[in-house]
C-alpha cells in the first residue's frame, strides 16, 4: 500500500497546524460512559485503521495511536480502548499526542487540539478547533503549533504565544501549507527546534534566532521532522515541495554545529520523502526511507530493515510515527496498520494484538 501522503496526493497531511478557542462539543451523555469500547480478543483481527499516523507513551505505561479515521487508540494493561467521536473527539484527531503534568492527555488533528482525563474518563474537553500539532519539551510543557504560531502550555489553563521570526513573505514553493510552523523538539543543550513549509527550520538557543535553509545544507526547505542523536548532532528529515510543482529534493541530513551532511548513497534517504525520525532510550536513532524501509543509525552505521509479514499492509513502508513502550518494544504506525518492530522486521498487530 502506499503511504499516506502519497496515496491521498499529500491532501492531508500527517501534521498539519492550526487555533482557536475553549468549548466543548460532546454529547450531554457522553460523560456517563467509559471512554472507549475495551477489548482483549485475540482472535480480533480487525485493523487498527488503514492509517496510524501517531505514537505516544504516556508517564503510566500506557500507548496512545493516532489514527485517520477511527479516533485515538489507548492500550494500557493488555488491552484496547478507543476515544473517538463517541466523545467528542473528530476521527482525524490523532496526529500528534501529549501529556501534561497534571496527567491529560492531549490530542491534535485536523480539526483542533483536544483534552483527555485517563482518570475520569468521559466527553474531551476542546482547547482549539483548527488544525494543530502537540509535543512535549524536556521539562513537561505541551507545546501547540496551529495556523503559523506556536503556543507554550504550562497546563490547559496556563498558555503563552511563542513568537518565531518567520519572513513575513509567503514561500514560493511548499507541500501543505505555506504558513506551516511547528514546535519539533528541544535539544540536549536546551535549544528549541521550529519547522516550517518552506522556510526551513530555526533553532533558538534561549537568546538568538538561526535560520537554516536548503542554500545551508537542508535536503528541503520542508523538513518535517527534527531530532538529536547520542552525540549531540541534529537530524532532519525532509520532503519535497509539490506546489506549485514537485521540487524533487527531500530526504535526510545532518547538522553539527557547523555544516550539514547528507547520505545520496543510502538508498532510500535522499530525493524521497521521509516523515520520521525517532530516538529509542538505547541512543538509536530510527529514519523512514518511504519505499525502502526503516533505517537504524547507530553513530555512523546506517542498517535498513524491511522485512515484513504483512507486505499488503505496509510494503510501500510509509513509516508515520513511532514509539518505544516500557519494555523496550518499538511500535510503527505505518500507512496501512500498526506493526512491532522485532529487531529483524515488522510484525502486524491487529486490534487483538498480542500488546505484551
Amino acid at each position: 500500500m502506499a503511504p499516506y501522503l502519497h496515496h491521498m496526493h499529500r491532501a492531508l497531511p500527517v501534521v498539519i497546524l492550526l487555533l482557536a478557542t475553549c468549548s466543548n462539543n460532546a454529547s450531554p451523555d457522553a460523560g456517563s460512559r467509559e471512554a472507549g469500547s475495551g477489548t482483549s480478543d485475540p482472535g480480533d483481527t480487525t485493523q487498527l485503521a488503514q492509517y496510524v499516523v501517531g505514537a505516544f507513551a504516556d508517564s503510566k505505561g500506557g500507548l496512545w495511536f493516532g489514527t485517520i479515521e477511527n479516533g485515538v487508540a489507548h492500550v494500557k494493561d493488555g488491552k484496547i480502548s478507543f476515544i473517538d467521536s463517541t466523545y467528542g473527539l473528530p476521527p482525524n484527531g490523532g496526529h500528534g499526542i501529549a501529556e501534561s503534568r497534571d496527567g491529560l492527555i492531549w490530542i491534535a488533528g485536523h480539526d483542533g487540539v483536544y483534552l483527555h482525563d485517563p482518570e475520569h474518563p468521559g466527553p474531551v474537553q476542546v482547547l482549539h478547533t483548527t488544525g494543530a500539532t502537540v509535543r512535549n519539551d524536556r521539562s513537561g510543557n505541551v507545546w501547540v503549533s496551529t495556523m503559523g504560531r506556536v503556543y507554550r502550555y504550562r497546563d490547559a489553563s496556563a498558555g503563552e504565544e511563542f513568537p518565531v521570526p518567520v519572513p513575513a513573505e509567503l514561500p514560493t514553493v511548499y507541500s501543505i501549507s505555506q504558513r506551516k510552523l511547528v514546535f519539533q523538539m528541544e535539544d540536549s543543550r536546551g535549544n528549541l527546534w521550529f519547522s516550517t513549509d518552506g522556510h526551513g527550520a530555526f533553532r533558538y538557543d534561549g537568546t538568538e534566532w538561526a535560520h537554516f535553509t536548503k542554500a545551508d545544507g537542508l535536503c528541503s526547505n520542508t523538513p518535517w521532522a527534527i531530532e538529536e542523536d547520542a552525540q549531540g548532532r541534529i537530524w532532519f528529515a525532509c520532503i519535497q515541495a509539490f506546489q506549485p510543482h514537485q521540487t524533487g529534493d527531500g530526504g535526510l541530513c545532518r547538522y553539527d554545529g557547523t555544516s550539514f551532511t547528507t547520505f545520496p548513497d543510502v538508498d532510500g534517504l535522499h530525493h524521497n520523502d521521509l516523515y520520521t525520525l525517532y530516538k529509542d532510550r538505547e541512543g538509536n536513532l530510527y529514519s523512514s526511507a518511504v519505499g525502502t524501509g526503516m533505517y537504524r543509525i547507530r553513530g555512523d552505521e546506517f542498517t535498513l530493515f524491511n522485512a515484513t509479514d504483512r507486505p499488503d499492509l505496509n510494503g510501500g513502508f510509509g513509516l508515520q510515527a513511532m514509539v518505544q513502550d516500557r519494555k523496550g518494544t518499538l511500535w510503527c504506525g505505518y500507512s496501512g496498520g500498526l506493526f512491532r518492530f522485532d529487531g529483524r522486521g515488522f510484525v502486524n498487530v491487529p486490534r487483538g494484538g498480542p500488546w505484551e
